[in-house]
């Protein structure tokens, strides 16, 4: 084979092979700095009112993370793994720093059942309650979950004077 050809057909197989990559390595990107900024915020709000809620019909503060780290463990089990998740009732954090902690580990856990998806795994079509997704969709899906109660947890501190920290992007 000619050393042009040969150069062609290496250069054709790494864009291909980048194009494939470039969800997964945005989405772990995009996830990282998420894991960052939560646990920022998680970290603003004093141990004394992790079971802050503005109405009696909210989450606490504490409930909002929980309930984060169960979507996460529940999304990445399901469509990231071979293992059935069960949803079990994990017993409530005792403290901040242990709250902090399963939040932490919830996040490592999804980067690394990410990281070991293939490409073309991610473009794998999944059952899901609201009709098929393909496993690409359930990434955007776990962050948009966290973007959407991260949100209610700025409000939380905000409601309380604390200064939430400054946003961390991609």
């Amino acid at each position: 084979m000619k050393p042009s050809l040969l150069l062609l057909f290496l250069l054709i197989g790494n864009i291909c092979f980048s194009q494939q990559a470039a969800p997964k390595g945005a989405f772990l990107e995009k996830w990282e700095n998420s894991k960052i900024y939560l646990i920022e915020i998680a970290e603003t709000m004093p141990d004394s009112l992790y079971d802050y809620k503005p109405t009696p019909r909210q989450m606490s503060f504490k409930e909002q993370l929980i309930h984060i780290k169960g979507n996460m463990e529940w999304l990445g089990t399901t469509h990231f793994t071979t293992v059935e998740f069960k949803r079990d009732k994990t017993p409530v954090p005792k403290s901040k720093a242990e709250t902090i902690a399963l939040l932490s580990k919830a996040f490592d856990k999804v980067s690394t059942q990410v990281q070991n998806a293939s490409g073309d795994e991610l473009k794998q079509i999944v059952n899901f309650f609201s009709g098929p997704k393909s496993k690409l969709q359930i990434l955007n899906l776990l962050q948009d979950h966290v973007t959407h109660h991260r949100g209610q947890l700025i409000v939380y501190l905000n409601l309380l004077s604390l200064d939430p920290p400054s946003y961390v992007g991609w």
